[in-house]
């Protein structure tokens, strides 16, 4: 099945770069991560795979990431997941999957929770709600934080890459969006694939997930020797026997 590609405008004349595989539903929504984009290995694999097996697929590129327009320091979260759920509700039918890497896991959470899109399952890879404040701030050093909030901006080293900004805004809308401080009232199944050697998310970050998300059926998969990415051939795989049992 041959992938379409296409430009989105949010509404506000800021567009948004989409690839979508048409195909029977459920369908599948990948989310990619923060200061990622959507030609990564993982969204790579998932459309082989779901083109291969006649299911609809959608990935697509936040605000400031990737092909998309704008800036990637004026994205916060909340931007982001609306972004997203923008997306979604223009390019897709029915309920969805939705596979959230890293940040797309919080945003992923997020949307249903919220109730923004219609989804019937959910998959995080090392998914990473509530990072910007757990995760970052609380791990800054006092000079870092003052940086940011003197500044408005710091910019982080970065193992994959060039140094990327770490915005005031971001801290701040970041706690408008935190979940991990009550229950995630979500009933659809869940599942998580999170590496034990991520540098990034802590692998008992999942395991508060889990214990925060409402629904039963809810499943964690640790990979002892599993890094951030989850990108390894064998990690490919893990993917796609979660993706093929929420199918049925």
């Amino acid at each position: 099945m041959k992938e379409e590609t296409g430009q989105l405008d949010r509404g506000d004349g800021m567009h948004l770069a989409w690839r979508r595989v048409a195909g029977r539903g459920p369908g599948v929504v990948f989310l990619g991560g923060f200061n990622s984009d959507m030609t990564g290995s993982k969204a790579e694999f998932l459309a082989a795979w779901c083109a291969a097996r006649g299911q609809a697929f959608l990935r697509f590129d936040y605000s400031g990431h990737g092909t998309s327009e704008g800036r990637f320091e004026d994205g916060t979260i909340g931007r982001w997941a609306d972004d997203a759920a923008c997306v979604i509700a223009a390019l897709t039918e029915g309920p969805q999957i939705l596979i959230g890497s890293s940040m797309g896991g919080w945003i992923a959470l997020l949307l249903a929770a919220r109730r923004k899109v219609a989804i019937c399952a959910l998959i995080g890879i090392a998914p990473a709600p509530d990072f910007t404040e757990d995760l970052m701030w609380a791990e800054f050093p006092p000079a870092i934080r003052k940086v940011i909030m003197r500044d408005g901006f710091w910019h982080r080293p970065s193992d994959y890459g060039a140094p990327y900004p770490i915005t005031r805004a971001l801290i701040e809308d970041g706690r408008n969006q935190l979940l991990l401080r009550g229950p995630i009232a979500l009933e659809c199944p869940v599942r998580i694939l999170q590496g034990q050697q991520d540098p990034d998310v802590p692998w008992r970050h999942a395991l508060r997930i889990a214990e925060a998300v409402t629904g039963c059926d809810v499943r964690v998969t640790l990979i002892k020797d599993g890094d951030h990415r989850l990108s390894r051939e064998a990690d490919l795989v893990l993917l796609g026997e979660a993706v093929a049992g929420l199918i049925g």
